[in-house]
């Protein structure tokens, strides 16, 4: 019997929950920590940043009206998907990352984790950071929260996975729709992981992912006009000095990056970094100082 030949495989971006091909029709090489060649992964270019952020504003409106409860449960379908992949995973993130399989194991588990923690806050963030204000006078003051919009995050450079899902989750548990600018030296398991969103019961459009130089896609979509907000975790100092300028331009809400371990308890700021609070205003009834009402 013949040797057969390993098929290998093509990664593409994932945009509109579709898998396109770069428009620049550019790739580059993926190797792992000791410099062998692992795949070509797509060169994104400003182009398919724009597309990538038509395709989130497109999705916006049917994410952010969908229930909390919704998301919640499509985000636990994430976790359920990713035990199904979890020997994928763990191979993708010690080839990545260097790490012995035991520890790229433990990640990716962290990983799986971490989107059942989210799932389980998409309905109660609300009771946490909104509700009834204290007034005083004939009237009930009632704060929510709401997402802001379309964010741009650039996922960490060096936790390819763990990291990636830490920063993509709150944003679109909140009810955001996300453009993630994966790992630019570990790209392929963000890439694997938009395989998983795409069966896994997100909406097209939700989260998508681009790969190439940070810099080279960061810039439009940091001086984007319909981009809500920016995350710049993965970003080096001057490249988030220069992301911060660009982003003033729209007022952006702008998250600045800063030393973080991503194995630690998460909490809930990064879920409350990217909420809007929307407060409504109620007549009660009553009149005056004595308390009568209508």
């Amino acid at each position: 019997m013949s040797d057969r030949l390993t098929v290998l495989k093509t990664y593409k971006l994932y945009v509109g929950g579709k898998f396109p091909r770069s428009e620049s029709g550019r790739v580059y090489e993926v190797t792992d920590a000791k410099g062998k060649w692992l795949a070509n992964a797509p060169l994104s270019s400003r182009k398919d940043a724009r597309d990538a952020v038509v395709a989130a504003r497109k999705a916006f409106g049917g994410w952010s009206g969908a229930t909390a409860y919704n998301r919640g449960q499509v985000l636990y379908r994430i976790a359920e998907m990713l035990e199904g992949r979890r020997d994928q995973f763990v191979r993708e993130v010690a080839d990545a990352e260097g790490l012995s399989k035991s520890k790229a194991a433990a990640v990716v588990d962290a990983a799986i984790d971490r989107w059942v923690w989210y799932a389980g806050w998409t309905d109660k963030i609300g009771q946490l950071v909104g509700g009834a204000n204290p007034v005083a006078g004939p009237f009930l003051n009632l704060s929510t929260p709401e997402p802001t919009g379309v964010v741009a995050v650039l996922a960490p450079q060096e936790s390819s996975f763990l990291g990636l899902v830490s920063v993509l989750a709150p944003v679109i548990a909140t009810g955001n729709t996300a453009v993630v600018v994966a790992s630019e030296k570990a790209p392929l398991p963000a890439l694997s992981l938009g395989e998983v969103l795409a069966t896994s019961d997100v909406p097209g459009g939700v989260v998508n992912v681009l790969t190439g130089k940070a810099a080279e896609i960061a810039a439009p979509l940091a001086a984007h006009q319909d981009v809500n907000a920016i995350d710049l975790t993965g970003a080096d100092a001057d490249l988030a000095r220069d992301l911060e300028i660009a982003a003033a331009d729209n007022l952006k809400r702008v998250l600045r990056p800063q030393p973080v371990d991503f194995g630690a308890d998460p909490g809930t700021s990064r879920l409350t970094a990217f909420l809007e609070t929307k407060t409504v205003w109620h007549p009660t009834g009553s009149l005056g100082a004595s308390g009568s009402a209508y």
